[in-house]
């Protein structure tokens, strides 16, 4: 049928009238919760795409920040709502579609959690909750923030975005991702990776860093400045090596008997390195969270990786990621990192022994070994003045330095304490009778198992 130009017309603006009327109706004959998703869009909640980004749980406090600079950007006066009704995790979208068709779910309160930020500070997280923002573009989006339940085996938090056009919510995720980056609450932090009672869960924990002087750090002649040279670099140092196309990159193995001060000297160089990032590892966290913290240490470069006591990993081979030894993955990881990463790894180790052929085999991941021994008579002498401070009235030290040859710094920290509360008791000063009973204490006998796991003389 051909119909006049005027009516066709007419016909097709009664057609689309009556189409937007059943689309009003779609969108708002649902629940109060899911008209309110579908009003700000513009469409039925069946038509708006998924666009979603999943995130480690450690990773909610950085989302949070994202997403309240995204809305700072683009509406700084928009109000937050939440979900009533639930009971264990769903996502968003499919409490919406719940709430659309039987109420189970309703317009309720914003849940909130609280994510550490830092050694000693915290802030509030949208744990479930829904925010009417726009795109870059104006475009009408709901962003929907959803934390992990780890009890409930769930170790990932959640970003939906919910935009009529899957391109718009693709944008809108980048942005608030790019802006996540930028104010990464985990930048300049000390990082370590544990574990909760949870299955699963990926716990990242604050450390406070180190405070430490280079005269608190007892190495025998040139050692420390040969360490820092090697670790600690200026940022002109860097532009320098990149300008000349230089790795940056480096790998740093400290060796040496227990309690000879390899920790400590770890501890001295965090505190020379403020403006890094520090991952520290140790225990089972270095076969668990290695690949994590590898891409966590390459995002927030400068960074540091220290991994402490790697020859357990090394001399207990039945410890293995995907078929190969821990060992080896671990220099694998180090290799694959990049050598333009502004990376360093730290490691430090009781039993080089156990690591020379895992070395020979993988060459170029570490480039600088240094031996951390038990200290010469020198050293044991500033150690003892050292753990003495000012209270320490012994002017020739030489006789109890001749009677601690071979101990580590560890036994010296111990001896001084243990002199320390002698006097305190005995109400005399620190001085070298109070010095020679804590000795004698420690080389005696019955002190036999306490003094070899200080590093003591057998």
């Amino acid at each position: 049928m051909n119909l006049p130009t005027e009516d066709a017309r007419g016909m097709a603006r009664a057609l689309t009238e009556l189409l937007d009327t059943g689309r009003h109706a779609l969108v708002a004959s649902g629940s109060p919760l899911a008209a309110r998703v579908a009003d700000h869009v513009g469409c039925p909640l069946a038509e708006i795409p998924n666009v979603a980004e999943h995130l480690p749980s450690w990773d909610h406090a950085n989302l949070q920040c994202g997403v309240d600079a995204y809305l700072a950007r683009h509406s700084p006066d928009a109000a937050w709502f939440g979900i009533a009704g639930s009971r264990h995790f769903t996502p968003v979208v499919d409490m919406l579609t719940t709430a659309d068709t039987n109420g189970q779910y309703r317009l309720g309160a914003v849940d909130y959690t609280t994510v550490a930020t830092g050694p000693a500070t915290a802030a509030e997280a949208v744990q479930l909750g829904l925010v009417c923002t726009a795109a870059p573009d104006g475009s009408p989006v709901v962003l929907a923030v959803q934390g992990a339940e780890e009890a409930r085996g769930e170790d990932r938090c959640h970003l939906q975005v919910l935009a009529a056009e899957r391109s718009t919510g693709a944008a809108v995720r980048e942005e608030i991702l790019t802006l996540a980056r930028e104010h990464d609450v985990f930048r300049g932090q000390v990082l370590a990776f544990g574990a909760s009672e949870h299955r699963g869960n990926r716990l990242l924990t604050f450390l406070p860093r180190p405070s430490m002087r280079a005269d608190q750090v007892v190495l025998a002649d040139g050692v420390l400045a040969s360490i820092e040279h090697h670790v600690v670099r200026s940022a002109e140092r860097t532009a320098a090596l990149r300008e000349h196309g230089q790795h940056l990159k480096r790998g740093l193995l400290l060796y040496g008997p227990p309690g000879t001060g390899k920790t400590h000297t770890v501890r001295y160089l965090l505190s020379r390195l403020p403006a890094c990032t520090v991952f520290v590892l140790s225990g089972v966290a270095m076969i668990r969270w290695l690949r994590a913290t590898a891409a966590l240490a390459r995002r927030l470069e400068p960074s540091v990786v220290v991994v402490e006591d790697v020859d357990l990993i090394a001399h207990d081979r039945s410890m293995t990621m995907s078929g190969n030894p821990a060992l080896f993955e671990l220099l694998d990881e180090m290799d694959g990192i990049g050598s333009e990463a502004d990376v360093t790894f730290v490691l430090t180790t009781n039993r080089v022994d156990t690591m020379e052929e895992a070395l020979a085999q993988r060459p170029g991941r570490v480039d600088l070994a240094v031996e951390i021994p038990k200290p010469d008579a020198a050293c044991r002498e500033r150690l003892l003045r050292l753990y003495g401070g000012p209270a320490l009235r012994l002017p020739d030290a030489s006789p109890l330095v001749a009677a601690t040859d071979g101990v580590t710094a560890s036994f010296v920290r111990e001896w001084v304490r243990r002199a320390v509360l002698k006097s305190v008791t005995s109400g005399s000063g620190l001085d070298e009778p109070a010095l020679r009973a804590a000795l004698d204490e420690l080389m005696s006998q019955q002190q036999a198992l306490t003094r070899s796991m200080l590093g003591g003389r057998r």
